[in-house]
C-alpha cells in the first residue's frame, strides 16, 4: 500500500497506482520549482558553451604539437557538449527561460554544436515524455534505448528476428557504434518523421544548412583535416556518453514497466525513472540529468533546480537510484519480464524455454 503522507515515500509507486489526490500533492510540491531563473540560465550558457569553445580551441591548438596531444583533451570538450546537449533539451521543454523565444533561439543555437536538429528532436521527445514504461504505448523500434520488448514478444520472433534483435542491441554496437552514426548521419535527416510535421522536416534542412556553414567555417579557418581532428572525435565521444546516459535512466534491471491500465504519470516517472547518483564534477557536466524521476514527474523543472527539488522532497529521496559502477552494468538488462517485474538479459528468456 501507498504511504498515506504522499511526501513521505515513493516505495509503492512502483507497485501501486497511486491515488488523485497522492499524486496531484506530489505535482504541486515540485510545481514550486518550476519557475526559471535567467541568471542562472545564462551562467550556465556562459559556463558550458564558453568551457567547450576553450578546449575545443586548446585542441586545435595541440594540433601543431600532436595529435595524440589533442586527441587527449577530447573527452574533455565532450563532457562540455553533453552539457550544452542538456541545455538544448531543457530549451525544447521550455524550462532553461521563462521565455518561449529565448528557449527556441537557445535551443536552435545549441544545436550547431551538438548537430541535433531543435525542434524535430523536441517534439520526438515530447512524445517520448507520454507514453515511456507503458507497455501498451511503445514508441516503435527505432527507440532501442529506452524502449523494449517482453520476454513473451522476443520468444515469439523467429529465430532470425531475434538473431536480428540482439546483434543491434549489443553492447558493442548499441553503445560504441550506432550513437556517432545516429548524431552524425541519421539526424541530419528526417528519417522517422510523419509527412505531416512539415515544420519540424524543414527544420532539419535548415539546421543542416546551418551545421554546413558553420563548420565549413571551421574548416575554412583551420582547415579540413584540422576541423576533422577536432570536431569528429568530440561529438563521438559526446554522443557515446549522452546515450548512455538516455538509456541507463529508462531501462534497469528494477525499473517498472506497466499495462496502459495501470500507467500512471506519477507512477512511470517515479517508478521508472532512474535517480542516478553520480560523482560531484560529473554531476555538474551532465546539469543534474541524473536526478531523472523529477524531471519527468515535471519537466518544467529546469536542471539547475532539479537538485534544490530533491533536497526540499522527501519523497522523491526513495524509488530507484543508483551509483555508477552500478549503472556501467545495467546494459545487460534488455527484456521486461512481466511475471517477475523486472528486466532481464536475453539470456534468462532462453534458459525459460
Amino acid at each position: 500500500m501507498l504511504d498515506s503522507n504522499p511526501v513521505a515515500s515513493t516505495e509503492g509507486w512502483k507497485s501501486a497506482r497511486p491515488s488523485r489526490e497522492e499524486a496531484l500533492e506530489l505535482q504541486r510540491s515540485v510545481a514550486a520549482f518550476q519557475q526559471a531563473q535567467a541568471p542562472r540560465a545564462i551562467w550556465q550558457l556562459v559556463n558550458s558553451l564558453g568551457g567547450l569553445v576553450a578546449t575545443a580551441g586548446a585542441m586545435y591548438a595541440a594540433l601543431s604539437v600532436s595529435f595524440w596531444l589533442s586527441l587527449a583533451l577530447a573527452p574533455l570538450a565532450a563532457g562540455f557538449l553533453v552539457r550544452v546537449f542538456i541545455l538544448q533539451h531543457d530549451c525544447g521543454h521550455g524550462s532553461l527561460f521563462a521565455s518561449r523565444t529565448a528557449n527556441r533561439w537557445v535551443g536552435r543555437l545549441c544545436s550547431l554544436f551538438t548537430m541535433t536538429p531543435f525542434e524535430a528532436w523536441s517534439r520526438q521527445h515530447a512524445i517520448h515524455h507520454v507514453v515511456w514504461n507503458d507497455l501498451d504505448r511503445r514508441q516503435s523500434g527505432a527507440d532501442i534505448y529506452s524502449s523494449c520488448l517482453t520476454v513473451e514478444e522476443y520468444r515469439a520472433m523467429s529465430p532470425w528476428q531475434q538473431l536480428g534483435y540482439r546483434a543491434v542491441r549489443h553492447p558493442l554496437v548499441a553503445n560504441l557504434l550506432i550513437p556517432p552514426f545516429v548524431f552524425l548521419i541519421l539526424y541530419r535527416l528526417p528519417f522517422d518523421m510523419p509527412p505531416d510535421w512539415r515544420r519540424e522536416r524543414n527544420a532539419v534542412y535548415l539546421t543542416d544548412l546551418a551545421l554546413f556553414l558553420f563548420y565549413g567555417g571551421l574548416a575554412w579557418i583551420f582547415g579540413l583535416a584540422a576541423m576533422a581532428a577536432v570536431q569528429i572525435p568530440i561529438i563521438v565521444c559526446a554522443s557515446i556518453a549522452g546515450v548512455w546516459l538516455f538509456s541507463v535512466q529508462h531501462r534497469f534491471e528494477n525499473t517498472a514497466w506497466l499495462r496502459h491500465e495501470n500507467w500512471s504519470y506519477e507512477q512511470a516517472a517515479l517508478g521508472g525513472s532512474l535517480h542516478l547518483k553520480l560523482p560531484r564534477v560529473l554531476q555538474w557536466f551532465t546539469a543534474n540529468i541524473g536526478l531523472h524521476h523529477i524531471h519527468h514527474l515535471n519537466p518544467r523543472v529546469p536542471n539547475y533546480r532539479l537538485q534544490d527539488c530533491y533536497d526540499a522532497t522527501p519523497a522523491l529521496q526513495s524509488g530507484p537510484s543508483m551509483h555508477l559502477p552500478a549503472a556501467l552494468l545495467q546494459w545487460r538488462y534488455t527484456l521486461w519480464d512481466e511475471t517477475l517485474e523486472r528486466m532481464v538479459p536475453f539470456s534468462a528468456a532462453r534458459a525459460a524455454r
